[in-house]
């Protein structure tokens, strides 16, 4: 039996996130992983991959990185897990406060769903409303109903599971403030990304974005998305919830909200905090937060978060070691300057075999993804599947592009080999049909009604 089929016997969907699925992978991707050390992973046979899916973006520095590791297996052989607040709790708390401007109080989890759906009942405890606004465009905010109901999957949730959940478009800000004249003091809170491939700059703007050159010295700032959301939530007396479970820790080590020079009234955390260890965080200012308080007497309780594994010590010393290295090594630096350095190295390859209309690199140096187009210029998930299969024959993994302080030059010299023998074939397919060049079913959307 193979390791695929004997997934698919005991783990629903055969995996414990959609997105690690076969439908998300060529036929001949690696059908499961054995280990993964810096920038590579290996399958059980013993075969090695250079890797850009990077355990779902939340691998920032590298695999089993020892300075990482080394503060888990201390945390570890400390308890672990106490019976009341441990100390690394504590200094974890402390330190994401003292990083992240927004933050005046913390609670951590285990995963990101569990953030966003606690600031999602922080600003309901909060400010006594039922709405939550979110972008249409941003795929992913949490596995609960409230969410999962404005997608495409609804079996299993009740009608009424995202009934109070209202969508507006990334960029247009006449689209939120229709919601709010539409709901007027009614809405909660907003909800977004701050940046994904789309990013909030004023279309007047043509500052090309970089490390060096962050939003909030630009002199088009004040009018960018995400500053005209934060206006429009104060106006209307509604919260500012950032998600940045994914730009945390990689736009800038104080926040993509940093980077963009915004102010939210509640941040979710997650992925690159602690190098694949379980932990995310929903954090805010300390009026918000301490809805969530057992201090004042009388108060009505608001029943936050309470999770048994929410401090685990192993976790959360990873979290502690991951920030010491992010300050020594000037991480986001390097995550920036490799993007740049793969985005201009890729497009070379696609001109070289005259696909700059067909093979497209987009977003920021720090957020980038790779469009797939057929011979009639539409997106195409046949060619993007055949691109991926074409690399993992190549011996590279690349699903997205995430990036961590692990790949190097060497790292990079290693990709654009491999771009070049996909891109061939990829030119090839262009011209007698792409069907005779994949090997199995395309890759498919997560977010689908059927399978």
């Amino acid at each position: 039996m193979s390791y695929q089929k004997r997934l698919e016997k005991v783990i629903p969907g055969g995996a414990h996130t959609y997105s690690r699925g076969k439908d998300q992978f060529p036929e001949n991707a690696p059908q499961i992983l054995s280990k993964g050390l810096g920038a590579y992973v290996w399958c059980p046979e013993g075969k090695q991959y250079l890797d850009y899916g990077m355990a779902l973006r939340s691998v920032t520095l590298g695999y089993a990185n020892p300075e990482v590791n080394e503060a888990a297996i201390n945390e570890i052989n400390m308890g672990n897990n106490l019976t009341r607040a441990s100390m690394t709790e504590l200094k974890a708390a402390e330190l994401l406060v003292d990083l992240i401007p927004s933050i005046d109080m913390v609670k951590f989890c285990k995963n990101g769903s569990n953030a966003t759906t606690a600031a999602v009942k922080i600003a309901r405890a909060y400010t006594n409303r039922r709405y939550i606004c979110i972008p249409r465009q941003q795929p992913f905010f949490s596995f609960d109903d409230w969410f999962i109901g404005t997608t495409d999957i609804v079996r299993g949730i009740p009608q009424e599971g995202a009934i109070s959940t209202l969508i507006f478009d990334y960029g247009d800000i006449d689209s939120l403030k229709n919601l709010f004249d539409q709901y007027p003091n009614e809405i909660a809170a907003v909800m977004l990304e701050p940046a994904t491939t789309l990013i909030p700059c004023p279309n007047e703007c043509s500052i090309e974005l970089s490390y060096e050159s962050p939003c909030f010295n630009c002199s088009c700032y004040s009018r960018n998305f995400l500053k005209q959301v934060e206006t429009m939530c104060k106006k209307n007396s509604c919260l500012f919830i950032l998600d940045e479970m994914i730009s945390g820790f990689r736009w800038h080590l104080k926040g993509a909200q940093t980077y963009f020079g915004v102010t939210p009234d509640i941040t979710t955390f997650g992925k690159g905090m602690a190098n694949g260890f379980s932990v995310a965080a929903v954090g805010g200012r300390r009026e918000v937060m301490e809805v969530g308080s057992i201090a004042s007497s009388g108060q009505e309780r608001t029943f936050l978060l309470s999770t048994t594994h929410g401090g685990e010590m192993s976790g959360l010393g990873a979290f502690l070691a991951c920030v010491k290295i992010y300050k020594e090594k000037d991480v986001c630096n390097h995550l920036w300057n490799y993007g740049k350095m793969l985005r201009q190295s890729l497009l070379e390859v696609a001109k070289d075999f005259q696909l700059e209309d067909y093979f497209k690199i987009v977003g920021p140096d720090i957020s980038l993804n790779y469009i797939t187009y057929d011979k009639d210029y539409k997106i195409s998930m046949n060619y993007r599947t055949l691109f991926a299969q074409e690399m993992i024959k190549n011996n590279v993994l690349i699903p997205w592009i995430a990036i961590s302080l692990s790949h190097t030059q060497k790292e990079l010299e290693i990709t654009i080999e491999a771009a070049k023998n996909a891109l061939k074939i990829y030119s090839y397919a262009l011209n007698d049909g792409v069907e005779k060049h994949l090997n199995g079913p395309a890759i498919k959307p997560v977010f689908r009604k059927y399978n």
